[in-house]
């Protein structure tokens, strides 16, 4: 119908309007109605078009599109070219244009890359050859007859021959790209940048600069997951509004990356420390989807190193990355051992066992790792807190490894080595006395951050807390202890959890400030939360007049009378705990086992259950119980 309609309405537009021919010869005199009434019932006449509008198969040439030359034999040669010989004859015998030139050396260039790896190594058979010299004039000449692409993939085959920059070919092309930078596509614009990002010279950093503009106001462009992922892991000179948007198409591309491309990105962000969490959960997804052919191992090494770096957690992720890595694990290499774990003991992620076969891998292969991977093996179980079903043999070949070169060990990692044995009950009192020395104590505050120095202490006052409570009556022990330094450690930062339970503690107390003392500092250096003293009838009773072996200074002067006890309380955080674990990690493991050898007797608030009490009647109805079941413990014993 449509058709009919618009065959119809043709036959009008090849003639002029009868109006307006009549309105141009008579403008003087009126057109009678009459007239008007004839030209409106005149018969149209019949107008047959030159061709019908559903024939297709004629095209209008627009003359201003430029024709696609043909092909011509320089071409054909070129292609079929095998070696950089053929080329050279091929050019000699048939000298084409420039853009013809530009195939030729990009092809060229990529031909002895691939046989010789650079071009530079053989200067005197190519480079020299008249035939390439030509060639090279013949671009140079013409370079503003170079088609784009082969324009930005000549400047690369240049870029890889290292060409001296006063060659004017090279001036010529990088001039021409700068000047074309507007009109080359967002893929040209990347590929400038991951091939320019190393380059030092001012005038090929000037490229990459420019390519990295024209990407910002063209980033909506770019449509494709590996431009994108190129592009991130590029980002040191990139601006940060660049970045933002780059991971925002990454995201909205994420479902086409591969497993390689993942990776990179991941480890990009990783580097430059961006947390863009949306982003790190859309590939994380993804990753999950990817077949076990794809994971290869030194990209679930990464991966764990990107997850640890960034500390996100992602426990599904985790799994498969531990289900994937476990068969491997007697292929690994110490380093890889090392670098695993360590990433895995940042997440506070303990998979038992996988971190068994790191172990095992150990037993076996002790003898392969150096004593810095010895460390930070020694170092990340302990932050987990983690005892090896072998351990009699996995620490046996720990104090052979250590013995000759603990002494040799830069001073705040030999602090934090004897610190790790500590938390794992397996330090040996002589492992400390070059800590008690006066010259290791001075290296210490010598050249690091004043938190630095605190932390490490820190850590001394807990090395001397486990010589004298899991080894009393050595003699090395004491000698060491005699040297250890003594401080009053700074007040640490208050949780919503600990805070809460102060406040807790007071309801519970009544007010009586004389039967309370909070935040109460510790000489193993340790802090309580709190501290109450119960009679023989569990009522509360003064303790400021009462002495206690765990004060600063020994707290009162009255001796704790038979009958009564002494309780502490903790408050256990989130952070203290491991990863959808109720396991306490290395450090707060050795804690309770201090404050415990030190005859406190411990109540435990957890997080997970504190959370769940909302009025503050059912919290110190809480504590109250607490407080019951450790008095009844304790007389159990």
């Amino acid at each position: 119908m449509a058709s009919r309609l618009l065959v119809r309405c043709t036959r009008f537009l090849s003639r002029p309007s009868p109006l307006a021919t009549i309105a141009a010869s008579n403008r003087t005199n009126p057109i009678s109605a009459t007239t008007l009434s004839e030209l409106q019932w005149a018969p149209a006449r019949v107008w047959v078009p030159q061709r019908p509008l559903c024939d297709v198969r004629i095209v209008a040439r627009d003359e201003n599109v430029p024709a696609m030359p043909r092909r011509t034999q320089l071409d054909k040669l070129v292609e079929k070219a095998e070696t950089p010989e053929d080329i050279l004859r091929a050019w000699k015998e048939h000298r084409g244009n420039g853009n013809q030139a530009a195939i030729a050396m990009v092809k060229l260039s990529r031909m002895v890359q691939g046989t010789q790896g650079c071009i530079p190594t053989i200067d005197a058979d190519i480079l020299m050859d008249p035939r390439l010299q030509d060639i090279m004039d013949t671009i140079n000449g013409q370079v503003s007859a170079v088609w784009n692409s082969t324009l930005v993939s000549v400047l690369r085959s240049f870029w890889a021959m290292n060409l001296p920059p006063s060659t004017s070919v090279l001036n010529s092309v990088q001039t021409e790209v700068l000047w074309r930078v507007r009109r080359l596509s967002y893929r040209q614009l990347a590929l400038l940048v991951d091939w320019g990002w190393e380059r030092p010279r001012s005038s090929e950093v000037a490229i990459v600069n420019a390519a990295l503009k024209q990407l910002e106001l063209r980033w909506t462009e770019i449509s494709d997951a590996r431009t994108v992922s190129a592009l991130i892991s590029k980002g040191e000179r990139m601006s940060s509004s660049l970045m933002d948007r780059l991971e925002d198409k990454a995201l909205e591309l994420a479902e086409g990356f591969s497993s390689q491309e993942i990776r990179r990105v991941c480890l990009s962000m990783a580097s430059r420390g961006r947390r863009c969490v949306p982003l790190l959960r859309a590939l994380s997804y993804h990753l999950l989807q990817k077949p076990s052919s794809d994971l290869t191992t030194p990209l679930l090494l990464d991966m764990a190193y990107v997850y640890g770096k960034l500390n996100f957690n992602h426990s599904q992720v985790f799994q498969r990355m531990a289900a994937e890595l476990l068969p491997r694990v007697p292929e690994l290499s110490p380093i890889d051992i090392t670098r695993c774990a360590k990433s895995l003991g940042f997440l506070k992620w303990l998979h038992l066992p996988l971190f068994e076969a790191f172990a095992e891998h150990y037993t076996a292969n002790s003898e392969k790792y150096v004593t810095p991977q010895v460390c930070n093996l020694l170092m990340t179980l302990a932050r987990l807190g983690f005892q090896p079903s072998n351990g009699e043999q996995f620490y046996s070949k720990v104090h052979s490894a250590l013995e000759g070169s603990l002494c040799g060990l830069e001073p705040f990692l030999l602090v934090d080595v004897v610190w790790s044995l500590c938390v794992l009950q397996q330090v040996k009192p002589h492992y400390c006395l070059s800590l008690a020395r006066p010259e290791h104590r001075a290296s210490l505050s010598a050249s690091a951050s004043p938190t630095r120095v605190e932390n490490c202490r820190l850590k001394l006052l807990h090395i001397a807390a486990t010589l004298q409570l899991e080894h009393p009556g050595s003699t090395e022990a004491d000698a060491a202890l005699s040297g250890l330094v003594n401080f009053t450690p700074a007040s640490p930062t208050v949780s919503p959890l600990q805070r809460s339970l102060r406040e807790s503690l007071q309801g519970l107390v009544l007010g009586r400030t004389t039967a309370l003392r909070t935040a109460v500092d510790t000489v193993y250096g340790w802090t309580l939360d709190g501290e109450v003293v119960l009679d023989s009838e569990n009522q509360l009773v003064d303790l400021l007049m009462l002495s206690g072996l765990h004060l600063p200074g020994g707290g009162g002067e009255q001796a704790l009378p038979a009958g009564m006890r002494r309780l502490s309380f903790l408050a256990w955080d989130f952070p203290n705990f491991g990863l959808r674990s109720k396991e306490l990690l290395g450090r707060f493991a050795m804690m309770k086992r201090h404050l415990q050898l030190a005859d406190l007797l411990l109540v435990e608030v957890p997080y997970y259950e504190w959370l769940e009490l909302k009025t503050e009647r059912q919290r110190v109805a809480y504590l109250k119980d607490k407080m019951g079941k450790a008095v009844a413990e304790d007389m159990a014993k």
